[in-house]
């Protein structure tokens, strides 16, 4: 059970503000301040620092909330465990849209195959959602092809997967594309701001000097099935994962776009909190959802 104190100090972390802390846990500001001196005098450190009126954490700060996180969340696993009723496997887990949609049917039909008494609870949600509901204990891993700080995380890579442009066959090009930059004229179809997939072509505009703001229109969808439909009927272009598209490329329903100057590939990872106490576990079930 984690010092009422450190849940104090994680509020804070959450909302890198006192008085916001103080709301959630219905304490005194002061309150706050003292818990916080407190675990400063007991770990020899500061924790906290200000940048003109904004708050931030030291680097001390850093690794004592990446600590606590991965101590709540085993808490709450173990809690999790220890209340089971039936004895047979439980496991709770998420997948960003891509991955759930695309790949997790056949993955946990796999799974049942060899173990169907498991008890399985899984989410779908974007890899910024996640992330989240990771560090809150709400799920013990997850499965994402989104970015994720490495020094908070424990990983291993699942697959390495192209990232493409697409569009419908008949697509009525203003210039016929060649470079990136010919496609700026086009309607730009793009997942919601947190999507993993978004996040990849934000990275690789930004690495070009380049933004989503130079597509002459945007239109943001959270769903997946709903870019793709609106892309096979010539509402605009897209870039997605080829493998969330491998059927449509096989029907022809959509085509690859033919950049020159774009060659872009990720990887979906297998993610959990960096330290857990049940990291042996999450590696043997990641060898049975690879296997």
């Amino acid at each position: 059970m984690l010092d009422f104190r450190m849940e104090t100090f994680l509020a804070v972390c959450q909302y890198m503000n006192f008085t916001r802390a103080s709301e959630k846990l219905n304490i005194t500001q002061p309150a706050v301040s003292q818990h916080i001196r407190f675990l400063e005098k007991h770990y020899d450190a500061k924790l906290f620092r200000y940048e003109g009126k904004k708050l931030k954490l030291t680097k001390a700060g850093e690794i004592l909330r990446n600590a606590s996180l991965t101590m709540m969340h085993d808490e709450l696993s173990m809690l999790s465990e220890m209340q089971k009723s039936d004895g047979n496997e439980e496991i709770r887990f998420g997948a960003t849209r891509t991955v759930g949609d695309i790949l997790m049917g056949d993955i946990l039909a796999r799974y049942l195959e060899q173990y169907p008494d498991a008890n399985i609870h899984m989410c779908v949600e974007n890899t910024k959602e996640l992330l989240q509901r990771l560090d809150e204990g709400k799920i013990d891993f997850a499965l994402v092809e989104g970015f994720f700080k490495k020094r908070e995380y424990d990983f291993q890579k699942y697959s390495d997967e192209e990232y493409i442009p697409v569009c419908a066959p008949d697509y009525p090009f203003k210039k016929t594309p060649k470079h990136i930059g010919d496609l700026f004229g086009e309607r730009l179809l793009l997942r919601e701001e947190g999507s993993g997939t978004r996040e990849v072509l934000e990275r690789y505009l930004d690495s070009q000097n380049l933004s989503l703001s130079d597509f002459r229109t945007r239109i943001e969808a959270g769903s997946l099935h709903t870019i793709k439909d609106l892309a096979k009927s010539g509402g605009g272009v897209t870039f997605l994962y080829e493998v969330a598209v491998r059927n449509e490329l096989k029907s022809g329903t959509l085509v690859r776009i033919p950049l020159k100057d774009f060659r872009v590939s990720h990887e979906f990872a297998f993610i959990w909190r960096r330290g857990s106490i049940y990291a042996s576990r999450y590696k043997e079930i990641f060898r049975r959802f690879s296997s």
